[in-house]
């Protein structure tokens, strides 16, 4: 009797266990919160008739596929060049971190994030969107534009994609710098 209680304990506790459910698994394991795919050093060029649009450089791009929404992320930063008609570099862009929401066709770039147009003039800020669709890049965070004449301050920008046509939304400072000569 007393070697039949380890083995009626036993069964019950085997027939009391339900049969393991994928989801549960999932959550247990965290799967769906590891990329999809990953890799490192990346160069990608994309074109558009035979012409370069885009060159992005990243150290480590992670797709994320199992998202509602699906997105890569950049989680060390970027390097972006937009090209002109001329197949010439117009601007480039540089942020320490970003995300790309593909069905959005939206990019978020943060932390220490600089664009610089064809003009030279700089912009500085730690939060910038692109929307590919609107071919517009904006914020309402704070921003610097540095230009080779004055330094501008304010709250929230517009701008093309290119940078080239800009506008900041509340101008909160601008300082003139006068041109050395030598």
């Amino acid at each position: 009797m007393r070697s039949a209680i380890p083995l009626i304990l036993g069964m019950a506790l085997l027939f009391s266990c339900r049969k393991n459910d994928i989801e549960v698994i999932n959550t247990l394991t965290g799967i769906n919160q590891l990329p999809s795919q990953s890799a490192r050093d990346i160069e990608t060029v994309y074109t558009d008739s035979a012409r370069i649009q885009l060159l992005i450089r990243a150290p480590i791009l992670n797709r994320y596929e199992n998202d509602q929404q699906p997105y890569y992320e950049f989680p060390e930063g970027l390097y972006v060049e937009f090209y002109g008609e001329e197949e010439e570099v117009d601007s480039r862009l540089t942020a320490r971190y970003a995300i790309f929401y593909e069905a959005d066709e939206l990019w978020e770039a943060r932390d220490s994030v600089l664009a610089v147009n064809r003009e030279g003039e700089i912009l500085s800020t730690d939060l910038l969107f692109w929307d590919q669709k609107k071919k517009l890049i904006y914020t309402d965070r704070f921003v610097k534009i540095t230009t080779p004449n004055e330094l501008i301050y304010g709250e929230g920008f517009e701008a093309d994609q290119d940078f080239s046509d800009w506008k900041i939304k509340k101008v909160t400072g601008t300082i003139y710098v006068e041109q050395q000569t030598q």
